[in-house]
Parts: C-alpha cells; sequence; structure tokens
C-alpha cells in the first residue's frame, strides 16, 4: 500500500508540473506552436481512448464483471464532465473580454481548472489502487492531455491581466489540486471499501468525453489530406502506447 501511495503523489506532482508548460510559449512561435499542439492533441486523444479501453475498463471488468452499475457509473463519468464544461462554457459567456472583467474571467478560469485538476488527481489515485502499470498508464493519458490544456489556460491567464510570472504561479497553484484529488482518493480507499468500483467507471466516461467531444472535433477542423495523416498516425501512436504498456502487467 504504501508504494501505492508513493507513486500516486509522485505522478500528480509530476503532472502539476505540467502547468509550467505555458513558458513554451514565450519562446516558440505562435504558429509553429498550433502545429505542435494539433499532433500532441491526436496523441492525447488516442492515448485517453486507449486508457480508458485498454486498462481501466478491462482491469474494473475483471475485478467486478461487466453489470449495469458499471455502465451507470460510466454514463455519469460523461454526464460529470459535461456538466464541468458547460460551467466553464457558461463563465465564458457570462464574462466578456472586456477590461473591466477580464479579472473575473481569469478567476473563473482558475476555479475551473482546479476542479478539472482535482478530478484528475482523484482519477491517477483511484488508478494507482487497480495496480500500478494501470495507474502509470493513466498518468501518462492525463500527462498528455494536459500539455495543450495547460498551454492554453496559461495564454488565458495573460489575456485576463496576469503577468507572466503570476500566470505561471497561479497556473501551478491550481494545478496543485490534483495531489488533493489523490489524496482524498486515497485516504477513502482506507474508509470505503471497493471505492474503485466508482472511481474507475466514472474516469472511463470523463476520458470518453474528453476524447470525444473536445479532441476529436479540434482534429476535424483541419481538412488538408496530409496534416489529416499526421494527425491519424498521431492519434494511433497514443493507441499504441497504451497497448504496450499492457507488457507491465
Amino acid at each position: 500500500m504504501l508504494n501505492v501511495w508513493v507513486y500516486s503523489l509522485l505522478s500528480v506532482f509530476i503532472v502539476s508540473l505540467i502547468s509550467f508548460a505555458g513558458i513554451l510559449t514565450l519562446s516558440i512561435k505562435a504558429e509553429k506552436l498550433k502545429k505542435i499542439i494539433l499532433y500532441l492533441v491526436s496523441f492525447s486523444a488516442g492515448a485517453l481512448f486507449g486508457d480508458a479501453f485498454i486498462h481501466l475498463l478491462p482491469q474494473i471488468v475483471e475485478e467486478l464483471g461487466f453489470s449495469l452499475v458499471i455502465s451507470l457509473y460510466i454514463l455519469l463519468g460523461v454526464v460529470v464532465f459535461f456538466i464541468l464544461e458547460k460551467v466553464v462554457h457558461w463563465h465564458h459567456y457570462h464574462y466578456p473580454h472586456t477590461k473591466e472583467q477580464i479579472h473575473s474571467f481569469a478567476i473563473t478560469n482558475l476555479v475551473g481548472d482546479a476542479f478539472h485538476n482535482f478530478i484528475d488527481g482523484l482519477i491517477i489515485g483511484a488508478s494507482y489502487l487497480l495496480s500500478l502499470p494501470v495507474g502509470v498508464a493513466t498518468t501518462i493519458a492525463v500527462f498528455v492531455h494536459e500539455i495543450p490544456q495547460e498551454i492554453g489556460d496559461f495564454g488565458v491567464l495573460l489575456h485576463g491581466g496576469f503577468t507572466k510570472g503570476k500566470a505561471l504561479f497561479f497556473n501551478f497553484i491550481t494545478a496543485l489540486t490534483a495531489v488533493v484529488g489523490a489524496l482524498v482518493a486515497l485516504l477513502l480507499s482506507t474508509q470505503i471499501g471497493n471505492i474503485t468500483t466508482f472511481l474507475i467507471p466514472l474516469a472511463v466516461g470523463g476520458f470518453i468525453y474528453i476524447a470525444g467531444s473536445d479532441l476529436i472535433p479540434e482534429l476535424h477542423k483541419e481538412i488538408q489530406i496530409k496534416k489529416s495523416l499526421l494527425q491519424l498516425m498521431a492519434f494511433i501512436l497514443g493507441i499504441m502506447v497504451m497497448v504496450a504498456l499492457l507488457a507491465f502487467e
């Protein structure tokens, strides 16, 4: 159990460090960065789908069987992430980019990001409760997904009136809520038996929602054949990385 705690907390701390990815935007030209992120999004989508269907779902089904309860928890995961995204978009709509309200918009973005990172921490902690290889696979999936998101969040904070230093600092603080999420998952596991029965299907639903609703639509905005093929290769590579990690289980 000690290994689970060590690996979980180390993993979420490493994921939290991605909040500094915004520094990349200061040294890479915007057009070049946009191209890099596009393929990273493709890889991320493949990794999230791969982790959901190759690691998380098979593990929980192996332990409990595929029941109606598992299906409902997966759907609940989709609903939870749908609501979270709706709340974020609602705030984006109600806090327009004006000089008087930009700061409020940036704060709202931080709050939404903190909650999202907290859920990521819960998912990573719950994954390590299943097994160390599943935890590692989930950490990688979350890691690659967070890079483009954190770069975007950094841009939002700069646009919201934060200095570069403060944007990096507050982005990192909100990222640390992932550590809190992992701690909650690990502590609950000592008080509530089989908590992974709930958290893992929730994670599966969340990953399916993020990959299918947020990432895939972004990829379809690119219609050039060459770039689309490169996207497909990156997407398949993300899945294959998850397949390769099966060797460690």
